[in-house]
């Protein structure tokens, strides 16, 4: 059996703002989803737990900030009560309103956190209406807070600041989603906000996007810029920082991509996720019978997932 990380869901509240705000701005449908559609999938992918998060673009699809506090708090309520059904059954990772609203999203991580007993907090590659990633000094107090408690970060792509499609029928998540996970990790390693606030565990979306492909041309570069553009890390220091992050498999199960990243990942680092219901269900049950079937490299296995899943997650042992 399994433990699903990154594994969506449709409050009714969420599935409302995203109407009326006209769906998605990465171009992507608006899936299905209901309880019940829930369990069958994960009868499927022989599922035991699943965490469930809220997709992009998350509670900031309300653009007024009183209006996404108020989205974020009815979804992660909703989300709890689906947890307190099944505590063994489901977890969920809590939804906040933009960073750049700081006392909003403080106290809707410690809301969540203290009073419905989130699994972790979902974070997005970025906020705000330009390229502000998570490294963006005005989040500086959002990771401080999320240190100090030590929490589980699951960090999920949205639409970059430029929403043109590549064609029609590419949508953003399909191509564009896996850039912008490793330009935010690129950003929290270069700012140096994981080395600040050390006590998170971060979860990275898609076996980490493109970073465990680019992590070392930027690692093997960035020591040799001017002093006006050199962080001061050495090579062995990037690298030693971006292998602190965690990544799903989601939407990744492959033999390219998981050479690559079981090559670059740390032991135990590893967690399975689906992507349901945001990708397509035949795509999920391929990528899931990929990780079941085949040898993974490295000595990977599904029962080493699940239990790199259980030492985040010691409730559910």
């Amino acid at each position: 059996m399994k433990i699903d990380v990154h594994h969506h869901f449709y409050p009714p509240a969420f599935r409302e703002a995203l109407d009326a705000a006209g769906g998605d701005p990465s171009g992507w449908y608006i899936p299905p989803w209901t309880l019940d559609l829930d369990r069958e999938i994960n009868e499927i992918m022989n599922v035991s737990t699943t965490i469930l998060s809220v997709t992009a673009p998350g509670p900031v699809i309300a653009k007024v900030p009183s209006a996404a506090a108020k989205l974020a708090r009815e979804c992660n309520r909703y989300a709890a009560e689906i947890r307190d059904a099944s505590p063994k059954e489901y977890g969920f990772f809590a939804s906040v309103p933009s960073l750049f609203d700081t006392e909003l999203a403080l106290e809707e991580i410690r809301y969540a956190l203290d009073v419905l007993n989130a699994d972790g907090v979902t974070l997005f590659t970025r906020y705000g209406q330009g390229p502000n990633y998570l490294g963006h000094e005005a989040f500086a107090p959002i990771w401080a807070e999320l240190s100090r408690r030590k929490a589980v970060v699951f960090i999920h792509p949205t639409h970059p600041q430029d929403t043109a499609l590549i064609n029609p029928a590419m949508p953003q998540p399909m191509f564009d989603y896996p850039h912008e996970t490793g330009r935010t990790a690129m950003d929290l390693i270069t700012s140096g906000r994981l080395r600040q606030h050390p006590g998170c565990k971060v979860i990275l979306s898609h076996a980490g996007g493109t970073l465990p492909y680019l992590i070392h041309r930027a690692a093997t570069m960035l020591p040799c810029m001017p002093p006006d553009r050199n962080i001061g890390l050495s090579r062995d220091e990037i690298l030693e920082t971006a292998r602190e992050f965690y990544f799903d498999t989601a939407i990744s199960a492959n033999e390219v991509t998981l050479a690559a990243l079981t090559t670059f990942a740390k032991e135990g680092h590893i967690l399975f996720g689906s992507d349901f219901p945001n990708a397509p269900r035949d795509a999920i049950v391929r990528f899931t019978r990929f990780v079941e079937e085949e040898a993974l490299p490295h000595g990977v296995t599904v029962e080493g997932l699940k239990e790199n899943a259980l030492q985040l997650f010691p409730r559910l042992q």
